[in-house]
């Protein structure tokens, strides 16, 4: 074999059945091959198991929506390149011309974008509401039929809770499916409930460093599978070495939900009594209108602090940028704490009594509480008030 040769095939290195490595390695192939043409075409008609094309499966993204599946409870899961993809794949798959979905003025900003302008440029019908219109989200379901419910719970940025199981009793009633972003409240929370579909970005918790993006649909086998021709024909592809840093920071996930929720209810505490916080929105404060409901559904209250300050947006401006442990960028879930000022969280698609439903005023400021000593972070944002 001549060296040009040599370096394109290099010697197959096996790994002997009983001497398995502690960690998984990345299987950082797009291709994967069988020595026979019949049991490729065994593999790819399901009767083997076995992989192809990463685009549809690979050994290291596998290895993930197995976790994935595991930990929210669920059969199965599809890992995709952002939270976003997973959103999209799932809305896109299970809606058609003429379909209707129910969703709600609280829900993420893409989301919202993906149903009122993609779905509906494709024929799909959606009813806006508030997330707390229990009475209005049974007549709508009760008046026509619905394919799908799409909500959060709590909701992004206010933490508004939703009443997770009289929505999936209204859902399963009305023949609709129900699909909860359960990002915010993570993977160990909410499997206890009926919901059809959850959707996580796995950029957040999951991932935990804020140097990696991905996302999931976690759901029984059957709906998953019938979701994932779709999703290899979309191709929003997670990269196996991003599925390898999810993987590994996700054994860390429950110490670091678990610590970083300890002090975001002491923070919101201290928020609370400040004279210069008008309101806190915090679903583990007693001051919250639905704190009973998210002690009962939740088993902690997540890692995300709004509040809205006394003064107004230029407050919010000088406040803000006088913090000097939180980075003023998006996202959450990560090890370092963030905050998100009202400048960047303002609804452009509402109208002024959406505005109002969506809870967001031109004080709203949004911390996502990392993993840092939780007096520094109290001692950085009293000093900030002051």
């Amino acid at each position: 074999m001549k060296d040009r040769t040599r370096a394109i095939h290099p010697p197959v290195v096996e790994v002997p059945p009983d001497n398995r490595p502690l960690v998984a390695p990345i299987y950082q192939s797009v291709k994967f091959e069988f020595e026979e043409i019949a049991e490729s075409l065994r593999s790819l008609r399901g009767e083997r198991p076995g992989f192809f094309y990463q685009r549809n499966s690979n050994p290291t993204t596998r290895q993930l929506e197995l976790t994935v599946a595991g930990l929210q409870g669920r059969d199965d899961c599809i890992v995709s390149g952002s939270g976003v993809a997973a959103i999209s794949t799932a809305l896109l798959s299970l809606c058609k011309a003429g379909d209707h979905v129910l969703c709600f003025v609280e829900a993420y900003g893409p989301t919202r974008a993906i149903i009122r302008g993609m779905l509906a440029r494709f024929g799909v019908e959606h009813t806006l509401l508030s997330i707390e219109d229990d009475d209005g989200i049974e007549r709508v379901l009760a008046s026509r039929p619905t394919r799908l419910v799409v909500f959060e719970s709590p909701t992004n940025p206010v933490n508004k809770i939703a009443d997770i199981a009289r929505i999936t009793a209204a859902a399963r009633g009305a023949g609709a499916l129900t699909l909860l972003d359960n990002t915010f409240a993570g993977f160990h929370n909410h499997g206890q409930f009926d919901v059809n579909l959850f959707v996580h970005s796995l950029t957040k918790y999951a991932s935990g460093h804020g140097d990696v993006m991905g996302g999931a649909i976690v759901a029984r086998r059957e709906l998953v599978e019938a979701i994932r021709p779709d999703a290899g024909n979309l191709g929003p592809v997670l990269d196996p070495h991003a599925a390898f840093l999810i993987q590994r920071g996700l054994k860390t996930y429950h110490l670091r939900y678990a610590a970083q929720s300890e002090s975001a209810l002491a923070i919101a505490r201290r928020l609370e009594a400040h004279p210069r916080v008008r309101k806190v929105h915090y679903p583990g404060l007693p001051s919250h209108p639905r704190h009973e409901l998210a002690r009962a559904q939740m088993k902690d209250f997540g890692t995300v602090v709004t509040f809205d300050l006394a003064g107004g947006f230029e407050e919010a401006r000088a406040f803000v940028e006088s913090l000097e442990l939180f980075a003023i960028t998006a996202s959450l879930g990560s090890v370092e704490s963030l905050v998100m000022p009202p400048q960047f969280m303002q609804p452009r698609d509402f109208s002024p009594e959406q505005r109002r439903a969506s809870a967001i005023t031109e004080s709203t400021v949004r911390l996502s509480i990392g993993a840092e000593d939780t007096e520094d972070l109290i001692a950085d944002l009293e000093q900030a008030l002051g």
